[in-house]
């Protein structure tokens, strides 16, 4: 039997650019599992995939709570197909967020459009030499 690949707090700290205190805190969520040896934390290589999962579902906009339910889901021997049902139905809630976020921003970026050039022209019939800042590419 092989040796098992096991990790410590800095290990996963580095490889994930994370603080110690972060992990910590996932460990306190119940994210993270370490055993103990002595005063140190040894994680598995479930934990790493597990910090892994736990990061990626931050990316998509997941709190850590529903991050947690969901892996905890896969952790679980059950039938994947309500898994990925309630996978599929946070991930649509999630998706119609942003495209209302991203509504939002769009808007405001017409409005600074609007707002820009009605300055410009109030400049241009007060026959101001300076010339304005260009908008940014």
């Amino acid at each position: 039997m092989g040796k098992t690949t096991t990790y410590t707090i800095g290990d996963l700290a580095r490889e994930f650019d994370l603080t110690t205190r972060a992990i910590r805190f996932y460990e306190d969520m119940g994210l993270l599992q370490p055993r103990r040896q002595g005063r140190q934390r040894i994680y598995s290589a479930r934990d790493r995939t597990r910090l892994k999962l736990v990061l990626r579902a931050k990316r998509l906009g997941l709190s850590l709570s529903e991050a947690k339910d969901l892996i905890d889901m896969y952790d679980s021997p059950r039938d994947t197909g309500p898994q990925l049902r309630k996978f599929l139905e946070v991930l649509a809630l999630h998706r119609r967020q942003i495209e209302e976020q991203m509504a939002d921003l769009q808007a405001t970026l017409d409005e600074i459009k609007v707002h820009e050039k009605e300055a410009r022209a109030l400049l241009a019939r007060l026959g101001d030499g300076s010339s304005p800042p260009e908008k940014a590419a």
